[in-house]
């Protein structure tokens, strides 16, 4: 044949192949007239046979294929369609000796390895289609389509790479190779929900898939749920026992419900076998500090940055350490990264806060505002918050937990005492609180625990999805039974952080003051303490901070005094539609009058005095905020009217506190509840 007429049939080829998705009739007419000039042609009988099936015509394709495969043994496309076809028609057993032959022929066929654990799985036999699946995933990289979506996916193309998603696992839903994909297009999409049931459906079809385990173990860690994640850590590392990335997660989940002794032995090891890994010796350092190991959490902190100096975040670690003082040499250090016209977004943001705190302790408090500025300034341009969105929230809060609303729904709940809710603002003094409270014999400090804002998420997804706020609809919507429900599922979740034997345990999530209404409701008989601080006070020290996630609104003084003048109204709300339920402690009243403040909190509690609430600062139990160090000494008077240094900046959050500020400790009685 000729090389014109070879350059015609395969261009006629390469037409009809392209026909056969969209029209698969027209497809085998165009194979049909290929045929009549080139008899016998093995690619023109696949793709008819492949046109025939996709018109419903499986017998067909067989009857062309079978013949075709003993004549061309060593053509994988060959056997692979016809493994596919013999699906088709329920012959499994055949399908499976035809689809082994195309991959025992060309293993990188990532489609062959997909329909023969499909197959398998079929037949039962889970091990096999286990490792069947196991060879898609790997060779995957190969096939064309999840080329083109994990380019998109890199490339932050996510509506384009879900709507290839959509269609390729419409064609080929078991891909587990995909499905992984678009688990982790929905957790980037911030669909935690849909990442976990894709993951899980993932590892339904191939449990052997260890890098989507890996994936599901860190969603489920990030999604609250620590001892499922646990679980599937301990899977995979029965399997790899000395994986470092399983174990450096197991280490992460462990600190997260509080077990640091064994997850700083789990850093110790990783560091002895792999010292070069910067992350690492954050991480280490981190439950180090938590620990009280204060010199241990400072050296490992240097080993990271002596590995990576522009490492911001571990320099702001030394600063949130609060106590710590930056020697001359890592002000040096400081400014040349911050010189620097590479430094990554983040580290800069970083090390802006760690100057701002290393020039405060230097006294030098003009340069360190404008530090402390330029860091709140990145940070808040790399958020969404609106301060009307909060006003908004609060206005409905305060509408709907009316006095009625209240009284309507007495004595349903869970009848559990064991809670004791710290709500406030951040830096309000809570961390103190919580430390005089676990220095009791009967009461176990834990964290700042997620499980309240895990409920309303849980509530939201029931709410109408015409509802501006759909988690208070459905909260409004739940009878006794349902509130029951809640209050005990909250201390089920909750159980994992509860080391001691003591009836009583602290949860000291700031932000629950927003929920308020939702925590009486579901645990009628639990604590709720609020703890402030002077707005101005309380105002800047969260300006200074920078969080590990979530107060959005401390990125800017405007934001901090809108947000601080809802929380006093908010909170003059349930003052007054549940008189005495919450018991409020002044953070400077704490700091003139210990002893006193420190009884009326522990009757408001119904605990009797323990001397060791005094001696809170001798309590060795692990403090995880930023205060962690400071809460390990006696309380010091100096705090109070340190915010005085920097009040020439201050004017923006004088301004957004109005009458707040004025008024301070009362409220103004344009924000009282009625």
């Amino acid at each position: 044949m000729n090389s014109a007429a070879t350059g015609t049939l395969e261009q006629a080829l390469a037409h009809a192949t392209h026909l056969l998705e969209r029209d698969p009739a027209l497809a085998a007419e165009q194979a049909l007239e290929i045929l009549r000039v080139a008899a016998g042609h093995p690619a023109a009988l696949r793709l008819l046979a492949a046109a025939r099936s996709a018109q419903g015509d499986h017998a067909g394709a067989i009857g062309i294929l079978e013949p075709l495969v003993r004549r061309q043994p060593a053509w994988a496309p060959a056997a692979l369609e016809l493994g596919l076809a013999l699906g088709r028609v329920g012959r499994g057993r055949d399908a499976v000796a035809a689809l082994r032959q195309a991959v025992a022929v060309d293993a990188r066929l990532p489609q062959a390895w997909r329909a023969l654990a499909d197959q398998l799985l079929a037949l039962g036999e889970a091990a096999a289609a286990d490792d069947a699946y196991g060879e898609h995933v790997r060779r995957a990289t190969d096939d064309p389509h999840l080329m083109g979506i994990a380019a998109a996916l890199a490339g932050d193309r996510l509506p384009e790479a879900e709507a290839m998603l959509r269609a390729h696992l419409k064609a080929a839903p078991t891909d587990v190779a995909a499905i992984r994909m678009f688990a982790e297009l929905a957790a980037r999409l911030g669909r935690n929900e849909d990442a976990l049931h894709l993951l899980a459906r993932c590892l339904e079809l191939a449990p052997g898939f260890h890098e989507a385990r890996h994936n599901y173990a860190l969603l489920l860690h990030r999604n609250n749920q620590p001892e499922q994640a646990l679980a599937e850590i301990g899977r995979l590392l029965a399997v790899e026992p000395d994986h470092p990335g399983y174990r450096n997660l197991k280490a992460v989940v462990l600190c997260r419900i509080g077990d640091y002794e064994p997850a700083i032995a789990i850093y110790a090891d990783l560091l002895e076998r792999h010292p070069d890994q910067a992350k690492v010796w954050m991480s280490y350092g981190h439950a180090l500090k938590t620990t009280g190991r204060l010199a241990q959490a400072v050296a490992a902190y240097r080993r990271s940055l002596a590995l990576q100096p522009s490492f911001g975040e571990v320099w702001w670690s030394l600063a949130n350490l609060k106590t710590f003082r930056f020697q001359a040499q890592d002000l040096a250090q400081m400014r040349a990264q911050l010189a620097r016209p590479d430094l990554a977004e983040e580290d800069r943001l970083h090390l802006e806060f760690a100057m701002g705190k290393a020039l405060e302790d230097q006294d030098e408090y003009a340069d360190s505002f404008r530090h402390y500025a330029r860091g709140n300034a990145i940070r808040r341009a790399q958020l969404h918050y609106r301060a009307e969105d909060t006003s908004a929230r609060v206005r409905h809060i305060r509408a709907r937990y009316t006095r009625e609303f209240f009284r309507s729904r007495s004595g349903m709940g869970s009848g559990a005492r064991d809670p004791i809710f710290i709500v406030g603002l951040p830096r309000s003094g809570s961390t103190l609180i919580e430390q005089i409270l676990s220095s009791h014999s009967q009461v176990e400090g834990t964290m700042e625990l997620p499980e309240i804002t895990s409920i309303t998420r849980l509530l939201r997804g029931q709410g109408g999805p015409d509802s501006a706020l759909p988690y208070h609809d459905a909260l409004a919507a739940l009878d006794g039974e349902g509130l029951r429900a809640l209050g005990e599922h909250y201390l089920a979740a909750t159980r994992i952080h509860r080391k001691t034997g003591a009836p009583r345990f602290i949860d000291k999530m700031p932000n629950n003051f927003m929920h308020l209404g939702l925590i009486h409701l579901i645990l009628p008989n639990a604590v709720l303490i609020d703890a402030r601080r002077h707005p101005l006070a309380c105002g800047f020290s969260g300006f200074k901070q920078h969080f590990a996630r979530g107060q959005s609104f401390s990125y800017s003084l405007e934001d901090l005094g809108r947000y601080y003048r809802d929380y006093v109204a908010l909170m003059a709300h349930f003052d007054a539609v549940l008189p005495g339920r919450v018991h409020r402690v002044f953070y400077e009243r704490m700091v003139e009058d210990t002893e006193g403040e420190v009884r009326r909190l522990l009757d408001h509690c119904g605990l009797p005095f323990e001397e060791g609430c005094l001696r809170f600062f001798e309590n060795d139990r692990p403090v995880r905020t930023a205060s962690s160090e400071q809460v390990r000494r006696p309380i010091y008077r100096e705090g109070v009217e340190h915010w005085r240094h920097y009040a020439p900046w201050l004017g923006p959050l004088e301004q957004a506190l109005g009458p707040v500020l004025q008024s301070y400790p009362d409220v103004p009685e344009e924000l009282q509840g009625n």
